[in-house]
Formats: structure tokens, sequence, C-alpha cells
């Protein structure tokens, strides 16, 4: 059996504003649809299942987020993940130039949950919190090169 990574769906508040938060930080959009049916319903174990949806890939071609709007049933307000939650935990993103990637983030509304940390002398990284509360990672390789 051959097993290859899809993509992490991640339910969003409002979709455009995520896809915008998402493409800034340099991730394309692959599609939008939007998704109905049984077959919806069987796949994803909610009847009327209805979305709007969006694949977003990492510039390197090597990931993929989906991000879904509810629009029925309606979408549950959760609280935010905290970083030492189970359970779905965040994104992460290795980008060549973090201060940067912080600045993108800054100018969609989104900071540094406590700032940027250095990890040995590996990477240099920062949490914040993204569209919809969503946990995202970023980090930046010491020796200036995206891993």
């Amino acid at each position: 059996m051959t097993v290859r990574f899809e993509n992490v769906g991640i339910a969003v508040r409002d979709l455009d504003e995520a896809i915008a938060f998402f493409t800034a930080l340099g991730l394309s959009i692959q599609g939008r649809d939007t998704v109905s049916g049984e077959w919806a319903d069987t796949a994803v174990g909610l009847d009327g299942n209805h979305v709007k949806v969006a694949v977003l890939q990492t510039p390197d071609g090597n990931g993929c987020l989906e991000l879904f709007e509810y629009l029925h049933p309606d979408a549950i307000e959760t609280e935010p993940t905290l970083p030492n939650e189970i359970g779905m935990h965040r994104v992460a993103f290795s980008v060549d130039d973090l201060e940067q990637a912080v600045a993108v983030a800054a100018a969609h509304g989104y900071r540094p949950l406590r700032g940027i940390a250095t990890y040995g002398d590996v990477y240099k990284l920062t949490y914040l919190r993204g569209p919809s509360g969503i946990l995202v990672m970023l980090a930046q390789a010491l020796d200036g090169q995206a891993e």
C-alpha cells in the first residue's frame, strides 16, 4: 500500500479572509468550488453538508491546505486551540525571511503570540494566531535557506 500526504483541511469563518492571508504568505490557489450533495454528506458524515472550499498549494508544490467555509450545517464556533491541547495543533511553514513573513501576517492583523524565538543554531520561529484562530508556525532556517 502506498500512502502519500494530500492536504490539511481547516474549517474557517471567512474563506476569502483566509485565502487573502495564506496567499499573502505565498501559497497559490489551486481551485475553488462549492460542494454539496449526497456524496459530500456520505464522505464527511454530515447531512446537508454544503461548503465553499479552496485548495491552496505551497510554492514548493509539496503541501496543500484545503480551506472550507460551512454554509450548512451552521459552523460551530470553538475556543482557539492552545499549543498544548491534544488534537489538531497547527500548520507550519518554512520561510526564507521570517521578519517579512511576520510583517505580512501583521498587515492582515495577525501577530506573534509572544515574539520570535531562536531554537539553538537551527531556526528562528514564531507562532501566530491567523484567520479563524488557526495556529500558524513560521520558521526560518538560520543558514538562510527555507527547508
